[in-house]
């Protein structure tokens, strides 16, 4: 029988990296300071954090640049995590790498302190406006890295 520990870890895609790269598992101590264990990804402690919030089982989420500053493989793995994590969640997604926030129910495209457009991606594509324009300027400096 799972742990409560190991099920949110499992879901957050993080057992395999605790199991494997982790010396004591899930016995070692992770954190600040002296107690870090030097080594862990960006993704790595991103799933970490993802796994600790479904242990807290909190109904509202607020995920600020959740994927800023990881690589393609390690964003896909904390997507994958974060869909499981959204369910059943009211979630605030403050992003400025769009593929966080396409499967949004509601996106809101902000300017200036004010919101400026509001829709699903699909709405918003079609619309051709701040946020579409956002979108293609991502994806053609995707094309060029």
């Amino acid at each position: 029988m799972l742990t409560r520990v190991e099920a949110s870890a499992r879901l957050a895609n993080a057992h395999e990296f605790i199991m494997n790269q982790l010396p004591a598992g899930y016995e070692t101590r992770v954190g600040q300071g002296a107690d870090s264990i030097a080594g862990l990804s960006g993704g790595q402690r991103q799933r970490i954090a993802i796994a600790r919030v479904l242990l807290k089982n909190a109904p509202i989420l607020l995920l600020d640049e959740a994927t800023s500053a990881l690589d393609a493989e390690s964003e896909a793995q904390v997507q994958a995590a974060l869909s499981t994590v959204m369910k059943d969640r009211t979630v605030l997604i403050i992003a400025h790498r769009l593929s966080t926030v396409r499967q949004a129910d509601l996106i809101i495209v902000m300017a200036g302190g004010q919101a400026i457009e509001h829709g699903t991606h699909d709405d918003l594509m079609a619309k051709r406006g701040a946020y579409y324009e956002l979108v293609c300027r991502q994806e053609n400096r995707d094309l060029l890295e």
